[in-house]
């Protein structure tokens, strides 16, 4: 979700109000994306590199944040949609970790949609922390290193709870995927667009599923395979 800050500068405003506009945005796509029938929504929304941005920048960053979950937690639980997220969650302020995990709790059980915030998120991070748990493993006795596959990395990652991404989209118009998801996007179909985040309407969103939907995933099969066998795909729209 990029560019808040930059719609901000472009308008001479603060930047923080470019992310209070961005807020608004994730509220209408969220519930787009319920309508729809997407079942997995992973909104990328502080990176583990955020935290060597200003301090007040940062600090208000993270106002909005718990100020964000505190205001939707009725809205989940009307809409049926269950909140998780990734990342190093321990680094976040404690009272804002604390209203995370109870929104957490208290959504577990709904079955509507999936919405997973990328939190203090750096898919490098993420990579090596499952590095060291499957060490870890086989230190303890518990995995050999020849029983070490794909699933049991997956498994070590924060997002083992949702299937990987079958779309990504960045805005701002930004070439680069900037430490998010590096293992999950092996075959993620990738959709750049210029417009700023705070610009970013639900007609944008149909834009880039309406392209989404006119591309062939081969999943480094040949064009002839699928026609005869189509590969499975990964669980649900994400």
């Amino acid at each position: 979700m990029d560019g808040n800050g930059r719609w901000a500068e472009r308008r001479r405003l603060p930047r923080i109000l470019g992310h209070r506009k961005g807020v608004e945005v994730v509220q209408a796509v969220v519930e787009e994306c319920l309508n729809l029938g997407v079942r997995y929504l992973t909104l990328y929304a502080f990176s583990s590199e955020n935290w060597g941005r200003p301090k007040d920048e940062v600090d208000a960053l993270m106002g909005l944040l718990g100020n964000f979950l505190k205001k939707e937690l009725a809205q989940l639980q009307k809409l049926g949609i269950r909140l998780m997220a990734i990342g190093e969650l321990d680094r976040l302020p404690d009272p804002i970790s604390k209203v995370l995990r109870g929104i957490m709790a208290e959504t577990a059980n709904n079955d509507k949609m999936t919405l997973n915030l990328a939190l203090s998120y750096g898919s490098r991070d993420e990579l090596t922390r499952a590095a060291v748990k499957l060490a870890e493993d086989v230190v303890a006795g518990k995995l050999q290193t020849n029983a070490i596959t794909d699933a049991e990395i997956a498994s070590r990652l924060d997002s083992s709870e949702i299937p990987d991404p079958d779309l990504l989209i960045r805005t701002s118009g930004e070439m680069r995927i900037s430490n998010f998801m590096l293992w999950q996007l092996a075959y993620t179909e990738l959709y750049f667009t210029d417009t700023l985040w705070p610009d970013f309407s639900t007609k944008a969103l149909h834009q880039a599923l309406t392209e989404f939907g006119q591309r062939q995933r081969r999943f480094g099969l040949t064009g002839a395979q699928l026609d005869s066998e189509p590969p499975q795909s990964t669980e649900g729209n994400h």
